[in-house]
């Protein structure tokens, strides 16, 4: 067990637990700019840092408790808590987006992949490399596939079960499904193509945020967060891709396992600074 200061950075939208409540795949950077995995992370720990008016977002809050390496992960970066109540946290800074996201910039592109083969080729043995941040040299399209407009029936009854993590089944965070998948297509700098899903929660609570603008026209919801994520993005940010890998996927040695679980996107510098 040891002590780690982490720079959270992604949330992955919720997926009901049978153990636990709805849980969150949670990452984040340490001060020397490498990445670690925290999990099971429940939803209800998330926004407990919200309710409390700690801070306003918990991306890009500093956070400091116990981990350990889990044994069952190969994955180097995955841990779990020391203590699933979190008795031991404590909450640091949050790095806000003044001068063009510059401190965050500081860690979080500490060590930024341009190349998808050397990444792929980082995620074999002995490596194991399982979360990155990556530089596409083009993105190509922003991509909208219709989904299941509900949960597995298996995990919509899970969703009914007693959390571990509190006495009242009325405290429960009930998450809905987003009806709607969403993907980049994108070019690394040697020309080599990918279409990654994006499973970050921002996206998923954009939809709905959209959905509810629109007055739960699914269509007029769909073309604002395509207004966000490939007109606005693509023509004002500076896009870098958060990638993980799913275990599953990453055990089978598929030919790429990784997702993309955040978008980092500071405004796009039009001229280098000359001091």
């Amino acid at each position: 067990m040891t002590r780690k200061k982490i720079l959270l950075t992604v949330t992955t939208y919720p997926l009901p637990s049978r153990s636990y409540d709805e849980l969150v795949c949670t990452a984040g950077l340490l001060e020397d700019g490498s990445w670690i995995r925290l999990y099971p992370v429940p939803l209800s720990f998330l926004t407990q840092l919200k309710h409390e008016g700690v801070v306003q977002t918990t991306k890009y809050t500093w956070i400091e408790l116990n981990v350990k390496p889990r044994t069952d992960d190969f994955r180097p970066e995955s841990h779990s808590p020391a203590d699933y109540q979190f008795k031991d946290l404590v909450i640091g800074e949050h790095l806000g987006t003044e001068q063009n996201w510059e401190r965050r910039k500081d860690i979080c592109l500490k060590k930024v992949y341009t190349n998808l083969t050397e990444l792929i080729e980082d995620s074999k043995d002995p490596k194991n490399v399982s979360l990155a941040t990556f530089k596409p040299a083009k993105i190509t399209a922003f991509e909208v596939e219709k989904d299941d407009s509900d949960w597995k029936e298996v995990w919509t009854q899970l969703q009914k079960q007693q959390s571990l993590f509190s006495d009242r089944e009325s405290s429960r965070i009930q998450i809905k499904k987003v009806p709607y998948k969403f993907y980049y297509r994108f070019e690394d700098d040697k020309g080599r193509s990918a279409r990654l899903m994006i499973e970050d929660w921002e996206i998923g609570q954009l939809y709905w945020n959209c959905l509810r603008d629109a007055q739960n026209d699914e269509q007029k919801a769909i073309e604002k967060v395509k207004l966000k994520y490939d007109v606005e993005f693509r023509l004002e940010k500076e896009i870098y891709l958060f990638l993980g890998t799913t275990k599953e996927w990453h055990r089978r040695r598929s030919s790429n396992p990784f997702v993309i679980i955040g978008v980092f996107y500071p405004k796009r510098e039009t001229q280098l600074s000359l001091f």
